[in-house]
């Protein structure tokens, strides 16, 4: 699915009438469609213009730029607050005057209910007048029904549009900013917190915007009330708005509390997102080194630090909603016992006023007001995180992009500048070179000498402390690590460029991806995932050369893209790309391959950040410094031309293209070429369909709790409706007994009249008490089960994924995986247990209410019975289309959150191509995808409201209209009493078939990660037969017809292989790249399940658990993963082994002396994935890892691959000595590795061609293996092939 393009659906609101905005009539088409068929993205309507994603985030960050720049005059920390007010205020304030109106409607349905009332109580059939007015008060009430009604959902669709775009345009600006993080900032911020702040953070302002008008409506509310109350009954009013007046300001008190837990929970949900991320990223080696249990009960940990912060705020908001349900009822019982003891008598028809005023007051004070505050204290701490992080340093673009003479140049001088501004020893030191086009500069060095420094020194990452760096011209870089992002091989090569046939081909032929396209099943349009499945490391180096060759910039910065290739590829890259294709150009090559050295321009060579030497190769050769001398100790590797003069031998086609200049692709390209967005391609994932069914309700309630708590909550729920029904029904009894003693029917000193007005006066006070306590009950048990089942759902969810096989994490990208667990797992920490409640409160309410209508007038029961069908029909009809559209606003989010973790890893390439602005032109796309189904979300909600309103306002003019018309028949007491009830109904009858539809949609969080609770798991982690605990104490291995693929329906990728590996040997296994050679790991360690027979000392792989066989065998993987954390707890997580065991496992990996020379040794913070550690030393780091384990079988992937040749040496040999006993496989692009290895087994596209010792192999001109050796140049191969041979003379 490609971002989407302007020319979508038009959205049927630009040109709906008045009408139809009101009433919502233009969504029709889209209901008719939803209850057809599922709901497709296509069906959905484009995005309002002004609600697009850029002009909004535009509009916003020129605010806060202005703040910005107005907080550094009076240096003071600008106010992210004042932006956003300054932004939105005006539309903002306009529609607060809406809600005013419609509040106002509120109060004055109470006055018309009381005339009516008094009417009825004066009933004289004779009095026409009377009648006729009061026709004209049952008409009054019906209206201001009717326009509160149309009021209402006006004010909250456009406050709830606002909403949206606040957080549209945070969005914005949260991505930009991440894209301009400086280096040292990407240090203070992880993947999981930014994924954070885009998901729970910007939410706080859909609901903030909501509520936040109350903030002054509900005190002015209150004030009205007050004054119409003691307009009505004098004194006694003041004792019940006493009590709203003291519960108010507790919950002010207790949203302090809230915005202090909000902070805690925030920074809770930070570490546990950011660990589930780097579990995700790091999956293989989790899997390889079995630390799933480990990581399982890490992050269980976590959760459970994060629940219990969550249930305290729950507990408060319980609180909240209890009060909501139980205000109303405290305050009329307060005024009434208040009027008895001052001794006052009131009529029927006041009573019900007070009653109904009471009412009115009960939304605006007591629910939205404590909402307010709540979602106010929690939006101050989101909005300090996000200032926060909009603070944070950029990385400054001090350099010149194109030179005003026309001459591109790379000059540095006396650079000094360091990464971690405390360390003592900066990282680059003193350096200064010139590069001018059609030069070649080799930056040769230890690991972490500070080459891939000295390239984001060139790119403008790493600024200096001192000395200059001048660049002019286009850059393009190629990182160590590649970097590819989800869409097809080809989008990944043109990167915004304009397709060209011809140009593109050749780039394909340069950079030889030939032959890796036609084996890949849509050749160059395969889509690939975020990872780069289905592609191998080297193809993936291959196709970040070919992305960075085609743009045809004037300056080239290669950080060591041989690393990852065979010797062959190595070969025809450097031949056909750097000395053929990038001849004129400016390049920068960082290089381990020193066979290359001597066709570089100039040479500088690396130490520890300084310059030992820079010069030429014959330079080099003349001072008598032999290059490897400077890495090796002794010549065992180096060139025998070390007679100044003598011609070095160099494959013809160099000579040729040395000689001639050959047109270099500048000359058929054309100058400045038309750009094109980039195409990423990030699939929707399927959504179920149809209703969210009974069992995913049953899962969620029965997470934690038993059936005997549920059955206890049930009944809990049942008796305070029960209460609180009786509670109205009891006041109709008194209401008519306060009615008669008003009318002199009965006399106050009477004793039966006193022994009554007593005992009403008791059962009264008892129902209040039983209501308030029965209300909280409910609330706390509800929040205590919903929140422990969502941490037993999470911790499910959790297991789930781990035990998941590695395929799985190939398919879906962990922005995907990660929606679950912020997004989802959020709603139901947060959202939906407050939903359910509010939706169990109302829900019961609204029975009860109708329950007690019929039994006083039963006529009303004829109208009530339509009214419920007509609501059951249109929720069923609104759940079908609305259903769809939540579901697809989940997925559509996911998008957002991928498209943000791909950015963050590909960070400094898409800088060095100045690609910031495509970027985030794709993320406003995702935005305004993930718009349309919010938007349409928020509407279709307002055309179900409005429609129950409407029907609603009806039903009340019917019920009015027929109390005058029956007056005869009825008594004062039941009419108010009805006419109260119908008022209160009518809001809570639509809020309650809202808040049904709204659990319905929420539950769709439960829903989806119920789904990943039961994925496909891989095979069990332990069976019953476990080996005995010295196996295996041989090491021997043997493959028996062994085919392998990585998925059920893919390609074969191992066929029949046959091999047998014998104890304590070492073998090498080489290949081109992408011809098997980690497959071969993959099956061994059944990550996904080979066909065949594998055997390690006599037990089939298959026959004992996971966890049993890779426990067994250690493993370092060509891509290195690290933790955030310690470096102590990156070698040993779980605290395995001893200090001195760590330092000698550092020593053999020949990291010891970086590790000692930083600052707190060992217990230094690595940031996230290791970014202030060299490629190079992260390989090492995992590579000791391995060591640590002592296993009988070690198995080397490529593991050294971005280290320099004598480290790797002096590793290699480090490994045999203290590996003399085990079996060790080596998988090895640098044949100088592998050559003194008992066997080598050569792999050629999934067979096995050859598996002889490596002297034999050599002896044969026709093998593979010789012919790969003779690429790396004659007087390489004849090094190794003397070194084969006295290996294999010392062994006989």
């Amino acid at each position: 699915m490609l971002p989407v393009s302007p020319e979508v659906k038009t959205n049927p609101l630009q040109k709906a009438n008045f009408c139809s905005r009101l009433f919502v009539w233009w969504l029709n088409p889209l209901f008719k469609i939803g209850h057809k068929r599922k709901l497709e993205p296509d069906d959905m309507y484009s995005v309002l213009p002004e609600d697009r994603s850029q002009c909004l985030g535009e509009e916003l960050q020129g605010y806060w730029d202005q703040e910005v720049e107005r907080a550094q005059k009076d240096a003071q920390q600008p106010s992210l607050m004042k932006a956003i007010i300054k932004c939105y205020w005006k539309s903002y304030l306009i529609w607060g005057l809406f809600t005013f109106l419609e509040e106002g409607t509120r109060v004055v349905q109470p006055i018309f209910l009381g005339k009516m009332v008094s009417y009825v109580e004066n009933y004289d059939p004779t009095d026409s007048a009377a009648l006729h007015e009061a026709y004209a008060y049952a008409a009054g009430l019906s209206a201001s029904v009717l326009v509160w009604a149309v009021l209402h959902h006006l004010y909250f669709y456009h406050i709830q549009r606002v909403g949206m775009r606040l957080r549209v345009a945070v969005c914005h600006m949260i991505y930009r900013k991440a894209l301009r993080l400086s280096s040292s900032s990407r240090g203070k911020t992880t993947t999981g917190q930014i994924v954070n702040l885009l998901s729970n953070d910007v939410n706080r302002f859909d609901q903030v915007t909501t509520f936040l008008h109350y903030l002054w409506l509900g005190p002015l509310q209150a004030i009205t009330v007050t004054a119409l109350l003691w307009m009505e009954i004098g004194m006694s009013c003041l004792a019940g708005m006493a009590v709203a007046i003291i519960l108010l300001l507790l919950q002010s008190c207790i949203g302090k509390l809230f915005s202090s837990l909000w902070s805690k929970i925030t920074a809770l949900t930070d570490d546990r997102i950011r660990t589930m991320s780097e579990v995700i990223t790091g999956i293989r080696t989790i899997k390889t080194n079995v630390w799933e249990k480990s990581f399982i009960d890490l992050i269980t940990s976590l959760r459970r630090k994060e629940i219990s912060t969550i249930l305290r705020s729950s507990y408060l908001r319980g609180m909240n909603l209890a009060s909501f349900f139980a205000m109303s009822k405290i305050m009329i019982f307060v005024t009434f016992i208040s009027n008895v003891v001052l001794d006052n008598l009131i009529t029927g028809s006041q009573a019900f006023v007070v009653v109904t005023l009471f009412e009115a007051l009960r939304c605006s004070s007591t629910l939205y007001f404590p909402m307010a505050v709540e979602k106010v204290s929690e939006t101050v701490v989101s909005i300090q995180r996000i200032k926060n992080f909009l603070l944070l340093d950029e990385i400054s673009q001090c350099y010149l992009l194109l030179p005003s003479d026309g001459k591109t140049i790379v000059d540095v001088q006396a650079f000094t500048a360091s990464w971690e501004k405390v360390s003592k020893t900066p990282t680059l030191q003193g350096l200064s070179f010139t590069v001018r086009p059609g030069e070649l500069l080799a930056v040769v060095g230890h690991v972490g000498a500070g080459k891939s420094s000295l390239l984001s020194a060139v790119l403008g990452e790493l600024p200096p402390s001192q000395g200059t760096v001048s660049v002019h011209g286009r850059i393009a870089y190629v990182s160590q690590q590649p970097w590819v992002f989800p869409g097809t091989v080809r989008s990944n090569i043109l990167f915004g460029k304009k397709y060209e046939k011809e140009r593109y081909e050749e780039v394909i032929k340069a950079c030889a991806l030939e032959e890796d396209l036609q084996l890949l099943e849509e050749e160059d349009l395969t889509e690939i995932a975020e990872r780069g499945t289905p592609l191998s490391e080297g193809q993936k180096a291959r196709v970040s050369l070919a992305r960075a060759v085609y743009q045809d910039a004037d300056i080239y910065l290669l950080d060591d893209p041989f690393s990852a290739v065979d010797a062959i590829v190595s070969r025809h890259l450097f031949e056909r790309c750097i000395c053929q294709v990038l001849k004129e150009k400016i390049t920068i090559l960082v290089t381990h391959q020193l066979q290359y050295l001597k066709y570089a321009s100039q040479i500088l060579t690396l130490k520890d950040g300084i310059t030992v030497k820079r010069g030429t190769y014959s330079e080099f050769l003349k001072s008598g410094i032999d290059i490897f001398s400077l890495f090796e100790k002794g010549n065992e590797q180096s060139e025998p031309s070390a007679v100044p003069g003598t011609p070095s031998v160099i494959s013809e086609s160099l000579v040729q293209s040395l000689q001639s200049p050959r047109p270099s692709l500048k000359d058929t390209a054309q100058e400045d070429q038309e750009t094109e967005n980039i195409q990423v391609t990030l699939p929707l994932e399927d959504h179920l369909e149809g209703k969210v069914g009974f069992k995913t309700y049953k899962n969620y309630f029965t997470g934690r709790a038993d059936w005997s708590v549920i059955i206890f909550l049930i009944l809990v729920n049942i008796a305070a409706q029960v209460t609180y029904a009786l509670q109205d029904w009891w006041l109709a009894f008194w209401a008519k007994v306060q009615n008669e003693l008003y009318f002199g029917v009965y006399v106050k000193e009477d004793e039966d009249v006193v022994f009554i007005l007593n005992w009403y006066l008791g059962v009264y006070s008892g129902l209040t008490v039983s209501t308030v306590l029965l209300g909280i009950t409910r609330s706390l048990l509800i929040f205590y089960i919903l929140a422990n089942s969502s941490q037993a759902l999470h911790n499910k969810m959790l297991e789930s994924i781990l035990r998941a096989p590695v395929l799985f994490f190939h398919k879906n990208p962990i922005g995907r995986i990660l929606n679950r667990f912020s997004k989802d797992i959020g709603h139901m920490d947060d959202l939906l247990p407050l939903i359910f409640l509010d939706f169990i409160q109302t829900f019961l309410l609204v029975i009860g209410v109708v329950v007690v209508m019929v039994a006083a007038i039963p006529w009303t029961a004829i109208p009530v019975i339509p009214l419920g069908i007509i609501f059951f029909v249109l929720r069923r009809y609104f759940l079908e289309t609305s259903r769809d559209i939540k579901r697809l606003e989940c997925t559509t989010r996911s998008l957002v959150f991928s498209h943000l973790a791909s950015s963050l890893r590909g960070l400094w390439t898409i800088r060095a191509y100045k690609a910031e602005q495509k970027f985030q032109e794709l993320f406003d796309a995702y935005q305004d995808l993930h718009s349309e189904a919010w938007f349409l979300l928020l509407m279709t909600s307002r055309w179900l409201a409005v429609y129950l309103d409407v029907i609603c306002a009806i039903f009340v003019t019917v019920i009015a209209f027929g109390a005058l018309i029956l007056v005869e028949t009825l008594d004062a007491g039941h009419v108010g009493l009805v006419l109260s009830l119908t008022i209160t109904l009518t809001s809570m009858f639509q809020w309650c078939v809202r808040q049904s539809a709204e659990v319905d949609n929420m539950m769709i969080s439960v829903e989806r990660v119920i789904e990943y609770t039961d994925l496909v798991k891989e095979a069990p982690w332990e069976l019953e037969y476990r080996p005995p605990p010295s196996w295996p104490n041989k090491g021997v291995i043997s493959f028996n017809d062994v085919n392998f693929r990585h998925k059920s329906d893919g390609p074969l990728v191992l066929r029949n292989m046959y091999a047998d590996i014998y104890s304590g040997r070492k073998y090498g296994i080489v290949g081109r790249t992408g011809a098997g050679k980690s497959s071969l790991i993959a099956a061994l360690f059944r990550l996904s399940e080979p066909e065949g027979d594998i055997c390690i000392d006599d037990i089939l792989t298959v026959r004992i658990g996971l966890h049993d066989l890779r426990k067994k065998m250690s493993v370092a993987l060509q891509e290195p993963v690290l933790f955030t954390g310690t470096m102590r707890k990156n070698l040993d997580p779980f605290n395995e082994h001893t200090d001195k065991e760590l330092w000698n496992a550092l020593e053999e990996v020949q990291l010891k002396e970086s590790i000692e020379g930083l600052p707190a040794k060992m217990n230094t913070e690595l940031a996230e994935s290791g970014l202030n550690l060299s490629v190079g030393q992260k390989q090492l780091v995992c590579l000791a890892r391995a060591i640590l384990r002592k296993n009988q079988i070690l198995i080397i992937d490529k593991a050294t691959s971005y280290v320099d040749p004598r480290t790797d040496e002096l590793i290699q040999k480090k490994i045999r000595e203290r590996f003399a006993q085990c079996t060790v496989l080596t998988i090895a692009h640098r044949l100088s590795t592998i050559i003194d290895c008992k066997r080598i087994m050569v792999l050629d596209s999934g067979t096995q061609i050859e598996y002889k010792r490596p002297y034999y192999l050599l002896k044969n001109s026709n093998s593979l293996f010789y012919k790969m050796v003779q690429q790396l140049g004659e007087a390489e191969a004849a090094v190794l092939t003397e070194r084969a041979k006295q290996v294999y003379f010392k062994r006989k």
